[in-house]
């Protein structure tokens, strides 16, 4: 289910953190959001072209179908592989390719964040953003008719990232990292001392 884009990275690192170690950021992108429309062929649909977010770092994003079909555990093991806060940009609901797929991510997105309430790593490490879909964009153009073009879409992926930097300097580190960092140190020196016997 999951693609990842040509432009991601594996971790990411957020500069201005004050003495923190570097922030990773996970973004689950919907391929049909903040794009031009595209008229379907008979050949399939062309490779999305992803919206730019121009992140002043890098980040791992990973291309999804539809929000609608991230599961908690594609999330939850986001946060267990040390990302600091992971995002999730869906279609706006009233022009989502699979029609509830939007509504579906928001109200898994809700119930995550009571589950990281729960465990201790705080629902703010998860956010959701809409961005304009492209469902009514694409039936026109398969229809003859013209596209409209979203308005102020720059604007609105400028505001995306500009949450996600702000979040970032409210955030303490992950704590899972620093388990996984603390079970590595662990790891390696039962092995220096099995070497040795």
């Amino acid at each position: 289910m999951q693609r990842q884009s040509s432009r991601s990275t594996s971790t990411a690192t957020a500069d201005g953190r004050s003495g923190q170690a570097p922030a990773a950021v996970t973004v689950f992108m919907c391929a049909n959001c903040a794009r031009t429309a595209q008229a379907p062929t008979s050949a399939g649909r062309p490779r999305p072209a992803v919206a730019e977010l121009s992140w002043p770092w890098p980040v791992r994003e990973i291309l999804v179908p539809c929000t609608g079909r991230l599961q908690p555990e594609h999330i939850l093991k986001a946060f267990e592989s040390g990302a600091d806060l992971v995002c999730a940009v869906a279609c706006q609901e009233d022009n989502c390719h699979y029609v509830e797929g939007s509504k579906r991510c928001a109200r898994r997105v809700d119930y995550l964040r009571s589950i990281l309430e729960e465990i201790g790593l705080s629902g703010e490490r998860l956010m959701l953003f809409s961005l304009p879909g492209t469902a009514a964009e694409d039936m026109a153009l398969a229809a003859g008719r013209p596209a409209p073009t979203p308005e102020h879409l720059d604007a609105q992926l400028a505001a995306v990232r500009d949450r996600v930097m702000r979040a970032l300097d409210g955030l303490p580190p992950n704590p899972l990292h620093h388990v996984q960092a603390d079970e590595a140190i662990v790891n390696s020196c039962q092995e220096d001392e099995n070497d040795e016997d």
